[in-house]
């Protein structure tokens, strides 16, 4: 072999992808535990809130009762989901399928905005036309869905915070909010008899609920997109790995997210000599894991030789800006 040619990985022979991330751990049962008792404890109640709703003639319950049909899918979803990203890595899906989670956070947000539009039409249309509302109905059944509500929040909250399960969360705690919201408009109803008070506080959990359900949302499509997590800089990284001793550029560096939780990274190292190699892997490894937390790493060695002596190398410069090898 040419000793001004790249070497080979450190690693000899091929072997399946296999990082040694466990599957099915406690985490992973204990989640599925949690997201099937609030998928039983949400369904099951989600009926009876809908057949009250109809009986009482309430906004807020009807809206509280749809919202609990859409968390008892995004439940099922959720449920699904993790027990998919259980799943060990395979010669088909070398990374596994954990991102099976962010499909479903993303999926369940999307769900959440929908009712919220839903909500807010229906919110409108009882404002320019209030119709009866049965304020003990409303009262009575808001308080039993509240207390379901915060019950399904106590399993959850125990759940791992990936993606999916938060998305499950989220929906829970707006529907826990809807609850409270229809509480309070079957008191005033009861008190006062202003009707419009039904509408006013549907649009009030619905503006909750966006807020909370678009940080969601950006998360789980940058996780798609394979974004450079936000918490993350991006030039920062690069730096930091071309000021490593023996390197002389980075280039060709992309960040992005695995699943929720894990962060690869993968780059074009040029370094002085072949023989520093080893060293500077080491070190860009042990620099990566403890100042940013990103453990999948994936460098490619370059020194000079001839096939590089006119290849131009502009140090921390994007895939999509990096200059094309020579013919």
């Amino acid at each position: 072999m040419d000793p001004h040619t790249p070497h080979p990985p450190a690693h000899h022979g091929w072997h399946a992808h296999d990082h040694g991330h466990p599957h099915g751990r406690p985490a992973d049962r204990q989640a599925q535990h949690a997201l099937l008792g609030a998928l039983i404890l949400t369904a099951g109640f989600a009926v009876v809130e809908a057949a009250g709703a109809w009986l009482a003639g309430s906004l807020a319950l009807l809206s509280d009762a749809g919202h609990m049909v859409t968390d008892a899918a995004s439940l099922g979803l959720a449920l699904f989901a993790q027990r998919i990203a259980a799943r060990p890595p395979s010669h088909r899906a070398t990374y596994g399928y954990a991102r099976a989670e962010v499909i479903a956070g993303f999926t369940n947000a999307l769900l959440l905005l929908g009712l919220v539009v839903f909500i807010a039409i229906e919110a409108v249309r009882r404002l320019l036309a209030p119709a009866p509302v049965s304020g003990g109905w409303v009262l009575g059944i808001a308080g039993a869905g509240l207390c379901v509500n915060i019950a399904a929040v106590a399993l959850l909250s125990r759940a791992p915070g990936s993606i999916n399960a938060r998305g499950a969360l989220l929906h829970v705690l707006s529907d826990l909010l809807g609850s409270v919201a229809a509480l309070v408009a079957g008191a005033v109803i009861l008190a006062t008899g202003w009707m419009p008070i039904d509408p006013i506080l549907s649009l009030v959990v619905a503006a909750l609920i966006v807020r909370s359900t678009w940080r969601l949302l950006l998360e789980s499509f940058g996780v798609l997109m394979q974004s450079v997590p936000g918490h993350l800089d991006y030039h920062a990284i690069g730096r930091a790995l071309s000021s490593l001793p023996h390197v002389t550029s980075v280039h060709d560096l992309h960040v992005w997210r695995l699943d929720a939780e894990e962060i690869a990274l993968s780059a074009h190292v040029a370094v002085e000599h072949g023989d520093c190699w080893l060293e500077v892997l080491a070190a860009a490894q042990h620099m990566l894991a403890e100042r940013y937390a990103i453990h999948h790493v994936t460098l490619q060695p370059s020194w000079p030789a001839a096939i590089y002596a006119d290849r131009r190398v502009i140090p921390i410069t994007p895939a999509s800006e990096a200059p094309a090898a020579p013919e």
